[in-house]
């Protein structure tokens, strides 16, 4: 793709990144901790089952933060995790594991060995996913089964500093012993007690107190006894050991906040007894009927449901890319067909009018799109200016043309592909692809067009569109698409 090459480049726009601190709950200027390297930790998928399409808005965010930043001349050391095991069907440590739930489902064997085979398939899935969505791959894909030596090791330290007590079913951060625990979102640690269930577990000294071991017949021998680490000392223990005790950036659903983030900076804090990490940045839900997509409500939508209705991964990043990522979006096929249909558009002006013949960018288009991105990563206000710009009659097309590739470095929704591989993408069938039995019916009614036999011509174009093609007539002859 073009865009990589323009990565490979000095920042030519470097300006202020204001971005939204869930912490501090106001926008704030970024100001790194090593002008050298940005550190950043996205939460990754639990790798259970299929992501849906309301995970996958927090890569395609991430993947724009990124990018952003690499825009205006910050490197970036970026590690995504993947959960493989210990991610209870409730976040406050309650239900069944999740990967538990998925061999069931599958019918495998509840071992370890399965569980990797398991983790395995909805790993490359996922992965699949994220080239679909032009999502740049992290530095680091941190399994969490690969950092076990690690995540024991931080729950000893955890053990030895007094963080902990232990129980029938494992081992316990103790919040009390954490009075900053909560800041995240500002958890009201007093009603959260006063309105939980004591049956839930009548051993938890505070119902906010979250498991970092948790004994089972499955897992790992440890001092507690054989189990798994909890879920939320996966993160911790991988961030650090990937990209150190402090980062810069750490991003996720805002479903993250009152648990498990609250229980990562705990966590973290209490070992190293500095602060984790500078900046939280959460996407918000995507709803379907005005309801939270869940793979437990039911509701659920894959890429591979968007594939079977005829929609691409570009479809749904421009789609994702029209709403800010933290405003609340529904989704319904009607608004992703008008995307599609819009950056048809896009690409038919790149691919069609354009022919891909650039010339320098428009300075005043690219840096208004810039500054829109820079003030908390405004993508919606960033392609309104990049559809003002191709209305600028005082442009010529080759300017325009490079300056939505310029523009297209950050959105990747497609623009900046190579001439034919965008031109196929329109649905362009080369000469060369075409059955011979329906370019036979194309030369005929081509014939017809000529002769001004309209009524033999449109009878033509209905057995041409039956056997999956359609015909659009040019000043340069018909023009052939796979419908």
């Amino acid at each position: 793709m073009f865009a990589d090459l323009f990565f490979n480049k000095t920042p030519v726009h470097t300006r202020d990144i204001q971005l939204f601190n869930t912490e501090s709950k106001r926008k704030e200027i970024f100001k790194p901790l090593n002008q050298k390297e940005v550190k950043m930790y996205s939460c990754g998928p639990t790798v259970y089952d299929y992501a849906h399409i309301g995970n996958l808005r927090s890569y395609v965010f991430a993947d724009i933060v990124k990018r952003v930043l690499i825009r205006n001349g910050y490197p970036v050391k970026h590690t995504i995790n993947l959960t493989d095991f210990g991610h209870l069907t409730s976040d406050g440590d309650e239900g069944e594991d999740k990967m538990m739930k998925g061999l069931k489902r599958e019918g495998l064997e509840i071992n370890l060995d399965s569980m990797r085979q398991l983790s395995d398939r909805y790993i490359k899935a996922f992965e699949d996913d994220v080239e679909e969505l032009r999502i740049l791959p992290p530095d680091t894909w941190a399994r969490a089964s690969d950092y076990i030596k690690k995540q024991i090791n931080l729950i000893k330290t955890l053990d030895e500093k007094g963080f902990t007590y232990e129980t029938s079913d494992g081992l316990y951060f103790d919040i009390s012993k954490f009075p900053k625990y909560g800041r995240l979102g500002n958890i009201d640690l007093d009603k959260l007690k006063s309105g939980a269930r004591v049956e839930v577990n009548k051993e938890k000294k505070h119902p906010a107190d979250f498991a970092i071991w948790k004994k089972g017949d499955l897992g790992w021998n440890s001092q507690w006894g054989k189990g798994f680490p909890g879920w939320h000392i996966e993160c911790s223990a991988m961030a650090m050991d990937t990209l150190g005790k402090q980062i810069d950036i750490h991003t996720g659903g805002e479903d993250h906040v009152p648990i498990h983030h609250n229980a990562e900076i705990a966590q973290s804090e209490a070992v190293t007894g500095k602060c984790f990490s500078k900046y939280w940045l959460h996407n918000a839900f995507i709803t379907i009927d005005s309801t939270k997509v869940a793979k437990s409500l039911g509701n659920s939508i894959t890429l591979q449901h968007l594939r079977d209705r005829g929609f691409s991964g570009d479809d749904y990043r421009y789609w994702l890319l029209t709403a800010h990522y933290r405003s609340q979006v529904n989704f319904t096929w009607e608004a992703l067909k008008a995307a599609k249909q819009a950056l048809f558009r896009l690409k038919r002006i790149m691919y069609e009018d354009f022919g891909q013949k650039t010339a320098t960018p428009s300075a005043q288009h690219l840096d208004a799109f810039d500054d829109r991105l820079a003030d908390d990563f405004d993508t919606p206000g960033a392609i309104a200016i990049m559809w003002d710009m191709l209305k600028d009659d005082t442009l010529d097309d080759k300017t325009k043309c490079g300056t939505l590739f310029a523009m297209d470095e950050i959105l990747d929704i497609g623009l900046s592909d190579q001439l034919d591989e965008g031109t196929r993408s329109l649905g362009v069938v080369d000469v060369d692809d075409i059955p011979e039995e329906v370019q036979t019916l194309i030369d005929e009614r081509e014939v017809a067009r000529i002769a001004r036999n309209w009524d033999r011509a449109d009878i033509l174009r209905d057995q041409i569109k039956l056997k999956g093609y359609e015909l659009e007539d040019t000043a340069h002859g018909p023009k052939v698409t796979k419908v």
